[in-house]
Order: C-alpha cells, then structure tokens, then sequence
C-alpha cells in the first residue's frame, strides 16, 4: 500500500532561511527517491535554469497524518549532485567527521512566538499587557497565552520520534521555549529543522502563526534566542576542558566570526539588556545570563559538564551554529592537549 511522504527542505531566502515541503506518494517498500523542485520559486535558482534536487538525509514518522507516512528532511542539490550554495548542512558534515571522536554534542533552547494576526498572542488589541515578569513558567489564562497549540506540538514531536526534552512558556506573552537534544550536531540540527516545521504546521491548525524573529516587539520586552549548549566528552570529564572550550570562543576573531553567523538581526537583541552580553562583546561566566558564554553553576561544583553559547538567535540556521562551535571548541581543545 502506498504511504504519504512530506519532502521538506530549507530555501534560499535570506537574511533568514524558510521552511519549504510537498508532498509525494510512494509505493510500499520502495526506498525514498531523489525528487526535484523549482529553485526559482525559492530564491535558490533562476528560471531559466530552475531545477534543483531534493536528496534525503533524515526521515521520521509523520504525527499529524499518522499510519506509514513520514516526514522526510532533504539537503539540497545541484543536478550534478553537488550541495547547492544554500545547502549548509553539507559544510557541517566534514566538521562533525573531523571532531567525531570527541564526542561532542549539543541541546538547542528554541524559543519562538506566536502571532495572532500583527499582534503577539496575548497582547490586547491597540495596546501592551502587564510588564513582563509573571509570565515565564506562568499559569493562568491571565498570564499564558497558546498553551493548547505548544502541548500538541510537544505531543507530535514525540510522536516523531525526536529528542525532545522540554517546554516552557518565556518571559514574553505568547512567547513559548522547547528544547531539542542532547544529540550530536548533525542530529540536532536535523531534528531541529523538523521541530519547526511541526510548530509552523501545528500553528496552522490553530489559526496562529509561529515566528522566529529574534525581536519580534521593539521596547522593554525580551528577544527570542537559540541558547546552544554543547559539551564533548572531555567537557564531560575535566573543568580544564570547560575553560579551555570558553577561551577559545572568545580568542582573536572568533567572537565577531560567530556573532555575524548567528542570525539577522542579533544586534537589536544583543543589546547587553535583557539577559544578553552585547553582541560586540566576549564574556564567559559562571550562573551569569548576561554574559555571552555561561557555565551552570552545577558544572563549577562538579568540575565538569557543559558550558551555554546565549548568543544565537531564535532564527540562527542550526547547521551554522553546530558547526562554528564545534570547529572553534574542539581545535580549542586539541591545542591545549585536552583530547
């Protein structure tokens, strides 16, 4: 019997990348196909030379159609089976192999928004609600604002199969967090990619749109980020390695070379005000939110753990920040003769 595959895969749209997908039916038992697209309607060709070509790398249970179906996450190629110039999960693969033997894994804090219309889920018509503060793992119709929307979410990336560990509602009405891993880069950037399709098409059904924009209300009000945590497995041993992993972020060009890759628009939410370190500055520090790199201060008491990259965006491609963070921290690693 035939099954119902969602092709999807990331455009060429920029500053910020979008989520794209169709449909294809395919027989039972049949392997899933290489499959083509028009790259002009998606800022990845011109029309003239339209085609491009949908390779899968990850598929998983499809929880909004249930049965056999699957989504099914796609780089994008070339028709001479070369990565096109949008396809960054190509240049994240080489890094993953380089450094597979540090073992070294990442969990993504994605936080995002709903709107209702022009206006963030929860905020009144023509005008603010109450100051934030009682809304971060709040309660209460008076303070959250989408529960019903982010539970099923929640419900069809379990469903799917992905690493998912969390959920919390943010500091802003309507602004929601769910977290994805501990995995390994390619793998959270994987599963990440689909956790947002399934917030974009869950939202759908509500009649509400879900956004990653890292400021999406000007003012006293806090952006949306992509805090990234990442350890290897000599973080996970030695404190040496915790700091040797921080140094190296802030060493030379590093901090400006990661900031600009680390989504549009960061320096309207890196402002060094609401939890964030300026993004034209390196700090790194124990329990401290509003420095660039924090170490939890239960990895200080135990000697070893993991350390908190706060700088992504809600909007930071993840094969981008997986692979800056990676390359940076374990080259870091290896030139202090940690591994």
């Amino acid at each position: 019997m035939s099954y119902k595959a969602e092709y999807i895969w990331i455009d060429g749209t920029e500053p910020t990348a979008k989520l794209r997908s169709k449909t294809k039916i395919i027989g039972d038992g049949d392997a899933l196909p290489i499959w083509g697209f028009d790259g002009s309607s998606t800022n990845q060709a011109e029309g003239h030379a339209s085609d491009r070509v949908l390779n899968p790398v990850f598929s998983c249970p499809d929880p909004i159609r249930g049965g056999d179906n699957l989504l099914v996450l796609c780089e994008v190629l070339n028709i001479d089976m070369t990565p096109h110039e949008s396809n960054t999960r190509a240049l994240l693969r080489p890094v993953a192999e380089r450094f597979a033997d540090q073992e070294p894994i990442f969990g993504i804090e994605q936080e995002y928004t709903f709107f209702d219309g022009i206006r963030p889920l929860g905020f009144p018509v023509g005008g603010f609600p109450a100051a934030q503060g009682g809304y971060y793992c709040g309660v209460g119709s008076d303070e959250i604002f989408g529960r019903e929307i982010v539970e099923k979410h929640l419900d069809h990336c379990l469903a799917a199969g992905l690493s998912i560990s969390g959920i919390n509602a943010e500091v802003m009405p309507g602004q929601w967090e769910f977290q994805v891993g501990p995995v390994g880069p390619l793998e959270v950037s994987d599963q990440l990619w689909i956790a947002r399709w399934l917030l974009y098409r869950t939202a759908e059904d509500f009649n509400v749109s879900a956004t990653l924009n890292p400021k999406p209300v000007k003012g006293d009000w806090n952006g949306a980020g992509a805090h990234t945590n990442f350890s290897t497995k000599a973080m996970r041993e030695d404190y040496r390695a915790i700091i040797s992993a921080c140094e190296a972020l802030g060493e030379g060009s590093k901090p400006l070379d990661h900031v600009k890759n680390y989504g549009a628009g960061i320096d309207e939410r890196l402002t060094g005000l609401h939890e964030t370190a300026p993004w034209n500055e390196f700090s790194y520090g124990v329990s401290d939110r509003g420095a660039s790199v924090r170490i939890p201060w239960q990895v200080e008491k135990d000697g070893k753990g993991y350390i908190e990259d706060r700088r992504p965006n809600a909007n930071v491609d993840p094969y981008v920040v997986t692979r800056l963070i990676t390359d940076t921290c374990c080259a870091g690693l290896e030139k202090d003769g940690l591994v």
